[in-house]
């Protein structure tokens, strides 16, 4: 099959078309002709070094894909050969072929195109069981998400304006801020010219927010602490300004706050299908109903992996980057 590798630690132009055998599924397993494939930010991590697979998962990149089912391994049940699926890929996904845990695959949603199903998976679970398993984030309380332009972003605004939440979103420049507004943000804050603090509790009566879904980190971290209200609980995903901060602990005690975060790619096979039962329980009705949709910003050949990556780390998309195999 056609892959693209990782050939060294390094920049964009490290990525390279390959020949690799065909994987096959084992127990428990689906093997996916793939039809497109996301990019994500792990993916870049990855192949600049930072971010190695978890042990006994493909060295290749990508962690989401739709496609067709290809081959069932021993034991799996409800799949047949031929379905359209979409599936968190513990790595492997830029090939022709992928294995996926049979637990981490869902159906493609109806009336949804590949390239709309493979930008679902990574940040689907991710959202999900950050904002709303951990974060709990309920009908009528208020959410600000940084990094509101991207795939994680766009995603964390649909969701959670779609199950009752105010949402204000972060995002570098008033174009930006605007297609946060535009797809469902009440607010979209742009970050070069704006306090994010002050607007959200000018928005809230002095309140501040409920949920923030922080990828930021670094010095952001104290000002969600002063945007959160109390009782109010803070998501960390990443720590693109920094892990380690300085923080003042009195207004996480008399806030009586929650600080937690999560990653998903080293999480038990247990525990993905469990993200992925609940999406296909409350998230992809829907999906099929048209109530929340990918946003898609470019697609590239697989081929074109380099010129993907490139543009996921120019920051210069709004949603989601897809390569079509």
């Amino acid at each position: 099959m056609r892959a693209i590798a990782i050939t060294q630690p390094g920049g964009p132009e490290v990525l390279k078309p390959i020949e690799r055998p065909t994987p096959q599924p084992g127990p428990g397993q689906i093997l996916i002709r793939v039809a497109a494939a996301g990019v994500n930010r792990p993916d870049c991590l990855q192949r600049a070094g930072s971010y190695p697979p978890p042990p006994g998962a493909s060295d290749l990149p990508g962690l989401e894909v739709a496609g067709t089912v290809a081959a069932l391994g021993e034991g799996v049940t409800g799949w047949t050969v031929g379905d359209a699926v979409c599936a968190l890929v513990n790595g492997g996904g830029y090939a022709d072929h992928a294995v996926a845990p049979a637990g981490q695959c869902l159906p493609v949603p109806e009336g949804f195109s590949m390239v709309e199903a493979a930008a679902l998976p990574e940040t689907f679970f991710t959202v999900w069981t950050n904002v709303f398993d951990r974060g709990r984030l309920a009908a009528g309380e208020s959410f600000l998400v940084h990094g509101g332009t991207s795939g994680i972003g766009t995603t964390a605004i649909q969701l959670a304006k779609a199950f009752g939440a105010r949402v204000f979103a972060t995002a570098g420049g008033p174009d930006k801020a605007k297609a946060c507004e535009d797809i469902g943000a009440e607010r979209g804050i742009d970050y070069k010219a704006e306090d994010f603090v002050a607007v959200v509790k000018e928005a809230t009566g002095g309140r501040g927010v409920d949920v923030i879904l922080d990828m930021v980190g670094g010095d952001y971290v104290p000002r969600n602490i002063d945007a959160l209200a109390d009782q109010g609980r803070h998501v960390t995903i990443a720590f693109l300004r920094g892990a380690k901060v300085a923080l003042n602990m009195a207004p996480v005690m008399t806030k009586r706050l929650i600080l937690t975060g999560s990653t998903l790619r080293p999480r038990s096979a247990e525990e993905k299908a469990a993200i992925a039962a609940s999406l296909a329980e409350k998230v992809w009705p829907l999906l099929a109903r048209g109530e929340v949709r990918p946003v898609i910003f470019k697609t590239f050949p697989l081929e074109e992996a380099a010129s993907a990556h490139a543009l996921m780390e120019s920051s210069g998309h709004v949603g989601k980057i897809v390569l079509t195999v």
